[in-house]
């Protein structure tokens, strides 16, 4: 328990981070605050730290706020769904061709076919327009799968996102200002992103669909999740040392949080690492409320059982929507 004291101390930092530590005190106001106050301790003990990407955090833009984070090395791993891998690259390319629909609540069936008609793929309020974004992105995409298919080499999804934006394919289309962009800023850093069951993207159908055209003979050209988990083991071993253990801040629930988390007991209980240490950190932002039975829904002490976490690891959960939190305690990380 903690008295609670007025504080005598000025809030430091930028103006975001003064304001949200003057009228951030209670509830899950204050637990923001502890969990980027915890997170920036993690790295100043000198431990590192994985985001992990659910939802569609790339579609409500949180490249405005993410990308500084990693140029500024606040982050060495991110973990994300297809979707977010793509849907950052598909607002770069095509933004100005996006639509949002205050009213989504409200829209009819026959709004939502009147929207399939022209093309534009609903995500909340968010309109994403096939044909600039989808279709733009696939014909640059083929040509690095065709090219790999043809030599017999094979790479993660990421990485071949990682050549289109280097070679410099999509840049004459670039429609916000490229510091903006997580995965450029990513690419630029050759940051190591983990994208567990990629296959569930509109990437991954398109993939699927070159291979039955038979333009791609050989399907494993784009490397699988299994290859993921291997690779993250490794990663992890070699990471996560008990002087700098490696933390974990998990936006919304899904395969990007819990694939990556379960390293840890598999390294322990599969492959008998016993000495590679717990993550050092977890924080989650969740609009599950606490529930049986829901990953999403899980307080963090659950982890505990399964070998996750730690009596002593620094636990926090904040239950809100993560469009806008996240970039409040992205904003507090960073002293903005």
């Amino acid at each position: 328990m903690k008295k609670l004291k007025a504080s005598k101390s000025k809030p430091a930092g930028g103006p975001v981070s003064r304001f949200i530590q003057h009228h951030y005190r209670h509830f899950n106001a204050a637990a923001l605050i502890d969990a980027a106050n915890g997170y920036s301790a993690h790295l100043a003990a000198g431990g590192k730290m994985m985001i992990t990407l659910g939802g569609a955090m790339s579609t409500a833009e949180l490249g405005l706020s993410l990308a500084e984070m990693i140029r500024r090395d606040k982050v060495q791993l991110i973990t994300c769904t297809g979707a977010n891998l793509e849907e950052d690259v598909f607002n770069l390319v095509a933004h100005d061709y996006y639509e949002r629909v205050p009213h989504y609540r409200s829209l009819s069936a026959e709004d939502e076919q009147a929207l399939l008609e022209r093309h534009m793929n609903r995500v909340t309020d968010t309109c994403i327009p096939e044909g600039e974004a989808m279709r733009r992105m696939e014909k640059a995409m083929l040509e690095v799968w065709a090219a790999a298919d043809r030599k017999g080499v094979r790479f993660f999804p990421h990485e071949f996102l990682y050549q289109v934006l280097r070679g410099g394919k999509y840049r004459k289309y670039y429609q916000i200002n490229p510091k903006d962009s997580w995965m450029l800023a990513a690419a630029e850093k050759n940051l190591p992103i983990v994208v567990p069951g990629w296959e569930d993207s509109t990437l991954g159908n398109m993939f699927a669909a070159a291979v039955i055209r038979g333009e791609i003979n050989n399907v494993h050209t784009v490397r699988t999740g299994i290859e993921y988990m291997t690779w993250l083991a490794e990663f992890y071993s070699k990471t996560a040392t008990k002087k700098s253990t490696l933390g974990m801040f998990q936006i919304g629930g899904g395969i990007s949080g819990d694939f990556p988390i379960c390293v840890v007991p598999m390294l322990h209980q599969d492959l008998g690492r016993a000495n590679v240490p717990l993550w050092g950190y977890f924080c989650q932002i969740s609009d599950s409320t606490t529930s049986y039975g829901s990953y999403s829904g899980a307080v963090p002490n659950e982890k505990i059982t399964w070998g996750k976490l730690g009596v002593k690891t620094p636990k926090f959960i904040i239950e809100s929507d993560a469009t806008i939190v996240a970039p409040l305690v992205f904003a507090h990380v960073l002293g903005w």
